[in-house]
C-alpha cells in the first residue's frame, strides 16, 4: 500500500508507474504544495513512437491531469548520437534531414494525451537541439565534462554490459549520459522544471542530471522511473510476429492495434487496464474478478478503451465493430487491414507463399511454409493445405477482396485493383 499524499504520486503508485523515486518524501511534499514541472525524452529514430513509449506518455498524461505541468522533449539533439542503454549494437546515425522528418510523425501523437499552451492547456514540447547543436566543445568539456567521472561512468549498466560482453561502444555514444544529464540541467535553467522521468534502464542516465544540477546550480533535481513492461510470458511488450505496434495510423491501422490489446493474455489484463488506458480503478477492479471465458469482456474494454487514447473513440468502435464481424458473426468487417494487388498479378496465379508475405501476415516464403505445415494459413476461411496452391480472379468474394488469414486472429484483405 503507498503512502503518498500528493495526488500525483498516489495515481502513478495506485496505477503501477512507479519502480524507483529519489528523495520520495521530499518530492512527494513539494508535489502536494504546488505545480511542479517534469519532463520526459523522446528520441527521433522512427518516423512514428510505438507501444514501449505509450507508459511514459501516460506518465506525463497523468502528471497534468493531477495539476501540474508536463514537457515532452523531443531529442532532435541526442537522436544524432544514440542512447546505449539496453542495446547490444551502435544506433545506425540518421541524417538531419531524416530526424526532422520523424520529429513531424511523433509530434502528432502527444497532442492526444496532453494539452498543450496552444490549446489552452500548459504542456510544453521542446527539442533538445535547440542548445545541443549550437553547443562549443571546449567550453562544453570546461564547464559539464569537468563534473564527470569516468571511472563512475563506466559503473552504469548501459556501459558496463556492453563493456562485459566486448562488444563496442564508441566515444560518441558513451557521451549520451553527458548530454541528457546536460538536458535535464537545461530544462531546469529554461523551464524550471525539476524532475526527469523515464524508465527503469534510465536511472543511471538521470542521476547523472541530478548530480549535475546540484554541481553547477545548486539545485535539488528528482528522479522517478517506471518498471520494465513485459507480458506475464516473458515477451517484450510491444511487439509482435509483425514487428513493433506502431502508434500512427498509417504504419498499425486501428483495428490491428485494436487485435494487440485484445489479444492481451489473461493475467495481464488488470494491469494493462491501469497502465494503458484512464478507467477508473473501481471499475478496473471490477473487471479484474472476471474469470474463464467472461475475462474475454475484459480484454475487448481495454483494447477499445486503449484504442480511442491513440486514435480517437469513432475509430476504436469502428474496430470493435470489425472484430465481432468477423469473429462472432462469421462476416467480413470492413476496418480489416488492406493490402492492394494488381489484377495482372491474380489472373496469371499469385503464388500462395508471395500472397502472405504480400499481406505482411508471414515475414518470408519459409514462415509461409511453416504456417502452411501447422495448418495455420487460410484462404477465404479456407485451410491452405500446399504451398504450390494459387490465388486467381476466381477467389475474388462478393465483396470484392480475397480473405488471408493467420490463425484466428490475424486477417488481411487482398484487393485487386
Amino acid at each position: 500500500m503507498n503512502t503518498y499524499r500528493s495526488d500525483f504520486l498516489n495515481v502513478l503508485a495506485a496505477r503501477g508507474f512507479i519502480h524507483q523515486v529519489s528523495e520520495p518524501e521530499t518530492l512527494d511534499a513539494l508535489a502536494r504544495s504546488s505545480p511542479i514541472t517534469a519532463y520526459i525524452g523522446f528520441d527521433c529514430t522512427a518516423p512514428s513512437l510505438h507501444i514501449g513509449s505509450l507508459l511514459p506518455i501516460m506518465m506525463l498524461h497523468w502528471l497534468q491531469q493531477t495539476g501540474h505541468r508536463p514537457i515532452a522533449l523531443m531529442g532532435g539533439g541526442t537522436t544524432r548520437v544514440g542512447d546505449p542503454s539496453g542495446k547490444d549494437e551502435s544506433r545506425r546515425l540518421l541524417t538531419d534531414d531524416a530526424i526532422g522528418e520523424n520529429l513531424k510523425g511523433i509530434r502528432a501523437v502527444f497532442a492526444k494525451f496532453l494539452k498543450f499552451e496552444n490549446a489552452g492547456g500548459n504542456a510544453m514540447m521542446a527539442n533538445n537541439a535547440d542548445w545541443l547543436n549550437t553547443l562549443n566543445y571546449i567550453d562544453f568539456l570546461r564547464d559539464v565534462g569537468r563534473c564527470f567521472s569516468i571511472n563512475r561512468m563506466l559503473s552504469f549498466d548501459s556501459v558496463k554490459l556492453r563493456l562485459e560482453r566486448q562488444q563496442e561502444l564508441s566515444f560518441l555514444e558513451f557521451n549520451y549520459m553527458i548530454l541528457q544529464a546536460y538536458d535535464f540541467v537545461e530544462l531546469y535553467r529554461r523551464h524550471g522544471c525539476v524532475l526527469q522521468m523515464g524508465g527503469s534502464d534510465q536511472w543511471g542516465n538521470i542521476v547523472n542530471g541530478i548530480d549535475l544540477g546540484r554541481r553547477l546550480h545548486n539545485a535539488q533535481l528528482f528522479a522517478l522511473t517506471s518498471p520494465l513492461i513485459t507480458t506475464s510470458s516473458g515477451a517484450k511488450m510491444g511487439k509482435t510476429a509483425a514487428g513493433a505496434v506502431w502508434l500512427n495510423a498509417d504504419q498499425v491501422s486501428p483495428y490491428e492495434y485494436w487485435q494487440y490489446w485484445r489479444n492481451t493474455e489473461d493475467a495481464d489484463v488488470a494491469r494493462f487496464l491501469k497502465l494503458f488506458t484512464v478507467m477508473p480503478l473501481e471499475e478496473i477492479a471490477r473487471l479484474a474478478t472476471l474469470k474463464g471465458a467472461d475475462i474475454n469482456e475484459a480484454k475487448k474494454i481495454l483494447a477499445t478503451e486503449a484504442t480511442t487514447l491513440v486514435h480517437g473513440r469513432a475509430a476504436a468502435d469502428d474496430a470493435a465493430a470489425t472484430a465481432r464481424t468477423t469473429f462472432e458473426e462469421g462476416g467480413l468487417g470492413a476496418s480489416l487491414p488492406t493490402v492492394e494487388v494488381s489484377r495482372a498479378e491474380l489472373k496469371a496465379g499469385l503464388g500462395v507463399l508471395a500472397a502472405f508475405v504480400k499481406a505482411g501476415l508471414a515475414a518470408s516464403n519459409g514462415e509461409a511454409r511453416r504456417a502452411i505445415a501447422n495448418n495455420a494459413l487460410m484462404i477465404n476461411d479456407a485451410r491452405v493445405t500446399s504451398e504450390k496452391a494459387a490465388i486467381g480472379e476466381a477467389d475474388v468474394t462478393e465483396n470484392g477482396a480475397i480473405k488471408l488469414s493467420l490463425g484466428r486472429k490475424r486477417h488481411v484483405l487482398l484487393k485487386p485493383v
